[in-house]
């Protein structure tokens, strides 16, 4: 294969059982720890813990973080904006799981015995 056709796919793979520090997350999100701060304050992100310095962040917080942050550079939106939009999002994705279900349900009581 030549190097035009070689092509390199990022995939990022978090484990339910994985947490980052603050600065953990900061390194990954490219951000100082203020900018996470304001999208927990916003209820982004909910660390674990209550003393900042002891926070400890799910690994699933690592992709709404940083979907947050792409939202405010890519949209202009600030941290509020961001946290509607992602929630609008996630409720957007219940109910494509909730009618995909239903439809599945439709289907599977339509076949013939």
């Amino acid at each position: 294969m030549g190097d035009q056709e070689k092509s390199v796919i990022g995939v990022e793979l978090l484990e339910v059982d994985v947490e980052f520090t603050l600065s953990e997350m900061c390194h990954a999100c490219g951000v100082e720890s203020a900018e996470l701060v304001k999208l927990v304050d916003e209820g982004v992100l909910e660390p674990i813990g209550r003393n900042r310095n002891r926070w400890r962040f799910p690994g699933v917080s690592l992709q709404r973080a940083r979907k947050a942050l792409r939202l405010q550079q890519d949209l202009g939106v600030n941290a509020a904006g961001a946290a509607l939009a992602l929630d609008l999002i996630d409720e957007l994705d219940r109910l494509k799981a909730e009618m995909k279900r239903v439809a599945q349900e439709s289907l599977a009581d339509n076949e013939p015995f």
